[in-house]
């Protein structure tokens, strides 16, 4: 079998079998085209079906002085899934990837802004052009309704329901949910498709999109990381600022602020409580912060 073939056959059944998204099949696709490169290299002919232990480990180690410890983590986990996939389909009868370690991961908390610096970036945005319009509405519902950036350039306009104040979510694996969406988020939403999305004319294929380029397509992920960081640095934020923080900010401050985490966890659209649990860790820093400050044997 040919690597060609085998990452090919491989992409088919993370996009129709898992229900993968996009992004998702593309870190799988570009982890194992690594490994493939590596072992043309250094074992020039050898088919997947024919990797050994020891392949895999050299390949491993090759990786330890370019990639960051998580990095590594998630080529080993693309690497599991791939062999998994050929003992599945009976193109092996063995896994090379069993013995074979992810290096050990400190729990790494998300990075998060405070309910006034969200103030300050959101403030801060420069509404007097349809494109200053858009970026509004979009950080306002990335913040206000926890959204991946991949949910947010998929939401179309038959998914917002504000007369029951929520909009529905294809998340993960394809996944729907329903998310409340509060009065300001709506208000910059309605702003946004009564001032600038009406005038646009959609792309064949977009006319249900919600947010629009200027060429009347859908938005890409770079650019919404490029409206976001260059947002951050005009407000004076000096933290490493990405969209995913805003769906960070989102969960810490309603945690903060008394929400249930099994709410949470279902407006994140988190499959295990465990993944949502982060954010407690978070927010026992924030308690830690107020104890410090305010109880009287501390001052």
């Amino acid at each position: 079998m040919k690597w060609k073939d085998a990452l090919s056959d491989y992409n088919h059944y993370l996009r129709l079998e898992r229900g993968l998204s996009e992004n998702s099949v593309e870190n799988y696709g570009r982890d194992l085209n690594k490994l493939a490169t590596f072992l043309e290299a250094e074992r020039e002919g050898i088919a997947p079906e024919q990797v050994v232990r020891e392949d895999l480990e050299a390949f491993v180690h090759s990786l330890a002085s370019t990639l960051h410890p998580r990095s590594q983590a998630r080529v080993i986990s693309s690497l599991r899934g791939f062999f998994a996939y050929l003992m599945l389909e009976d193109y092996r009868n063995d896994d090379p990837m069993e013995l074979i370690e992810a290096p050990k991961l400190g729990r790494k908390l998300p990075d998060t802004l405070s309910e006034k610096e969200v103030m300050n970036l959101l403030n801060s945005m420069d509404r007097s052009t349809a494109e200053g319009e858009r970026n509004r509405a979009m950080l306002e519902t990335l913040y206000g309704c926890g959204l991946r950036v991949s949910e947010l350039l998929d939401l179309k306009m038959s998914d917002l329901f504000f007369d029951e104040d929520f909009i529905k979510v294809r998340g993960k694996g394809n996944k729907e949910r329903f998310v409340p969406v509060g009065t300001v988020t709506q208000k910059h939403i309605r702003l946004y498709m009564d001032q600038v999305r009406i005038h646009q004319t959609p792309g064949k294929g977009f006319e249900d999109t919600l947010f629009l380029n200027r060429n009347g397509r859908r938005l890409s992920r770079a650019m919404i990381f490029t409206i976001v960081k260059r947002q951050a640095e005009l407000a004076g934020i000096r933290k490493k600022v990405s969209p995913h923080t805003f769906r960070h900010s989102f969960a810490s401050h309603l945690l903060e602020n008394g929400a249930d985490i099994r709410a949470i966890q279902q407006m994140l659209g988190h499959e295990s409580i465990t993944t949502t649990e982060v954010y407690m860790h978070v927010d026992r820093q924030h308690l830690s912060k107020i104890v410090n400050t305010f109880h009287p044997r501390n001052s």
